[in-house]
């Protein structure tokens, strides 16, 4: 059995997570702008709403959202 002494084992070579958050976002960025808050909230769940742990967040949400 091999124990893993060194985190960056499981790194895959040229993988920059950081980047591919920093490219994530800026794409979600570049996707709701000019939206309102309502239209940014559909944005997000149109593919959470298929995932059960996903749909009680948003109830709370927008149930927050509701009263301001």
């Amino acid at each position: 059995m091999k124990i893993k002494t060194d985190w960056q084992q499981d790194v895959i070579p040229g993988y920059d997570p950081v980047q591919c958050k920093r490219d994530a976002h800026a794409m979600i960025r570049e996707e709701t702008k000019g939206m309102t808050d309502k239209e940014v909230r559909a944005y997000f769940r149109r593919n959470v709403e298929k995932d059960e742990r996903w749909r009680e967040a948003y109830a709370k949400a927008d149930a927050i959202a509701a009263d301001k």
